[in-house]
C-alpha cells in the first residue's frame, strides 16, 4: 500500500540507467586511460576511493560514460549484501567512468532527489525486491539492468524526500565519524604497542617510580611450553558433539582476543583418539597456517586443531603480556612464513622467536594499559553497531512512509 501523498513508479521512468565499461576491450582507436570504479570503490552508504584504477576507452566515448555529481551508482551484485549497495557520485574525480559491474543512475531532478533513492536501494524495502528477481548461486546474487530498470520505487513529495535524506545523512555522519574514531584509536594502540613492547616508551610502577629490574631478551622456548593440538576423524560422529571446545581458526579470526566457545565440541573419545589435547585456561593459542600469526587466549579450558600451537607461559612471563608481543609481531611473522600452497609456521620456528622480557611487575602494566585501549576500541565498536541498527530501523520507517517527517513551508519553498 503506497502512503498518502506518495506514488509508486518503475526507476526506468524517472531515471536514466546507465552502464558501464566493460574491462579488456583490444584494438581500440585513439585510446586514453581513465579513472573508473569497481564494485570495490562502491560501498553501503559511501564511495571509497582509497584505490582507484584507470581503463582505457576510446576518446570519443568519454562524454558517453563519464559520471556527473549527482549520480547514484549501484552495484549490480556479488555476495547478497552488496545488492542494491551505493551512494551518491559527488564528481571528486574528473573524469571518472564506472565498470559495466556498477550502474550509474542519473535521476529526474524535478522528481527524485539522488540521496534518498540511494537510501531507498539499500533499505530492507530495496533489497528485498533486489533478492527477489536476482539471479543466485552459492552466497551470491546479481542483478541486471532490465531487473534494475523495474525496481518500484516509492516517491514522496520532493520536500519530504530531502528531509528523509537530510536525516539519514546526519546519522551517515556519525556513523563515519566513529569509524574514524575506531581507525584512529587504532592506530594509536599499534604505535603504543610498538613503543611499549620494545621499551621505547616506560610507564611508571604504583609509586609512580620507573620500574626496576632489566629487560632481556630471550627465545620463547626458555618461558613457555608449545604444544600443537589435532583434529579427530570427521567421519566418526561419535568424537564430535561432546563438550570440550575445539578451537579452529575460524574461532579465533570470530572471537578475536578471548575464546570461550568455539563452533565444535569435541567428546572425550574424540580427544582420546586425535593428538588434540586439553589446553588449560589462560593458554595462548597462535594460529601457524592460514591466518599465520593470529592470536587468542583460552578463556576455558578447550582443544584446538593442529593448525594451532598451544602455548603456556611460565611463571616468568604474563599471558596478555606475551599475547601482546605476538599480536605486535604479526605483520613480521606472516613474511617470516612458509612459501607453499599457503603461508604457515611450525612449531620449531615459533619456540625460536626472541621476545623482549622485561620483570613480571612491568609486564604485567604494559599488558594493563594495552587492554585498556582494547576496551576503549571495543566501546567504540559497539557504538557503532548500535549506530547502525538504529538507522536501519529508521529507515525501514522513513522510506516506506510508516513514519512521516513534517516539513515546513521554508522546506518546501
Amino acid at each position: 500500500m503506497v502512503p498518502n501523498g506518495w506514488e509508486r513508479k518503475p526507476l526506468v521512468d524517472i531515471a536514466e540507467i546507465r552502464t558501464g565499461v566493460a574491462k579488456g576491450k583490444k584494438g581500440l582507436k585513439d585510446p586514453i586511460e581513465v579513472p573508473y570504479l569497481r564494485v570495490a570503490n562502491v560501498q553501503d552508504g559511501h564511495i571509497d576511493l582509497t584505490e582507484v584504477k584507470t581503463i582505457a576507452i576510446e576518446r570519443h566515448q568519454l562524454a558517453r560514460y563519464s559520471l556527473r555529481a549527482g549520480d547514484v551508482l549501484m552495484t549490480e551484485g556479488g555476495d547478497f549484501d552488496k545488492l542494491g549497495r551505493g551512494d551518491v557520485w559527488h564528481g571528486q574525480i574528473q573524469p571518472c567512468l564506472n565498470q559495466n559491474h556498477v550502474f550509474a543512475v542519473r535521476v529526474d531532478s524535478k522528481i527524485l532527489e539522488p540521496y534518498y533513492l540511494a537510501a531507498l536501494s539499500g533499505s530492507h524495502y530495496g533489497k528485498t525486491y533486489f533478492l527477489s528477481c536476482a539471479k543466485r548461486s552459492t552466497n551470491l546474487a546479481s542483478i541486471n539492468s532490465t531487473q534494475l530498470k523495474e525496481f518500484p520505487v516509492l516517491i514522496p513529495p520532493l520536500p519530504e524526500q530531502r528531509k528523509v535524506a537530510k536525516i539519514l545523512y546526519t546519522w551517515d555522519k556519525a556513523i563515519s565519524t566513529t569509524e574514524r574514531l575506531i581507525d584512529n584509536s587504532k592506530q594509536q594502540k599499534k604505535a603504543l604497542m610498538q613503543q611499549l613492547l620494545t621499551g621505547k616508551k616506560s610507564l611508571l610502577d604504583e609509586s609512580g617510580k620507573p620500574f626496576e629490574g632489566e629487560w632481556e631478551e630471550v627465545k620463547l622456548k626458555s618461558i613457555a611450553e608449545m604444544n600443537s593440538g589435532g583434529t579427530p576423524k570427521s567421519s566418526i560422529p561419535e568424537y564430535y558433539g561432546g563438550d570440550i571446545p575445539w578451537v579452529s581458526i575460524a574461532d579465533m579470526t570470530k572471537h578475536g582476543k578471548s575464546i570461550s566457545k568455539t563452533e565444535k565440541y569435541l567428546t572425550q573419545e574424540g580427544l582420546n583418539n586425535s593428538s588434540a589435547r586439553f589446553y588449560p585456561k589462560g593458554t595462548i593459542l597462535y594460529a601457524m597456517y592460514a591466518s599465520i600469526g593470529e592470536c587468542s587466549i583460552a578463556e576455558v579450558e578447550l582443544s584446538s586443531s593442529q593448525a594451532i600451537l598451544g602455548i603456556r607461559p611460565t611463571d616468568k612471563l604474563s599471558n596478555d603480556y606475551l599475547y601482546y608481543f605476538l599480536t605486535n609481531l604479526k605483520s613480521k611473522i606472516t613474511l617470516m612464513g612458509q612459501q607453499g600452497t599457503q603461508s604457515n609456521l611450525n612449531a620449531g620456528m615459533v619456540k625460536d622467536f626472541r621476545i623482549n622480557l622485561p620483570p613480571k611487575t612491568e609486564q604485567l602494566k604494559i599488558a594493563s594499559v594495552l587492554t585498556n585501549a582494547d576496551k576503549e576500541i571495543d566501546l567504540l565498536k559497539k557504538q557503532l553497531a548500535d549506530l547502525k541498527k538504529e538507522k536501519k530501523a529508521l529507515m525501514q520507517q522513513l522510506l516506506t512512509g510508516k513514519r512521516r517527517v513534517k516539513v515546513d513551508d521554508k522546506e518546501v519553498a
